[in-house]
């Protein structure tokens, strides 16, 4: 493996409930996890590497001044619905922005994404 000297290299993220993270990332975005024992469990091929580490106190919110990720679709509204089918709650529905549209959602563990789209609703 080749690293890029002084680009982001991995994120980690809080979960309180991992094997409903797990599943929805898994159903959702395709990922793929290695576990690290009962308390950590891993990603990898997703334009960034990172893992998920077990606390029932925290979760990411940008509203308190944690970092936003966010993801890409060209198909804002199929995303949208397959994030809700497999679990994950809206937090603000979609709305437009310079360059597109986005939404924000939490995961099964409370931690807040966005999903954005340059590309217009389709009809």
């Amino acid at each position: 493996m080749t690293y890029q000297d002084m680009k982001i290299d991995y994120v980690e993220l809080p979960a309180s409930d991992m094997a409903g993270t797990k599943r929805f990332f898994e159903a959702v975005f395709g990922w793929r996890f290695t576990d690290y024992g009962p308390d950590y469990m891993a990603f990898d091929r997703q334009g960034v590497e990172g893992g998920f580490y077990r606390t029932d106190a925290l979760h990411s919110d940008s509203d308190k001044g944690a970092a936003l990720v966010i993801f890409y679709s060209a198909n804002l509204e199929e995303a949208y619905d397959k994030i809700t089918t497999h679990g994950g709650l809206i937090k603000k529905e979609i709305f437009d922005f310079p360059g597109g549209r986005r939404f924000h959602f939490t995961c099964p563990s409370g931690n807040e994404f966005a999903l954005w789209s340059d590309k217009p609703a389709l009809a």
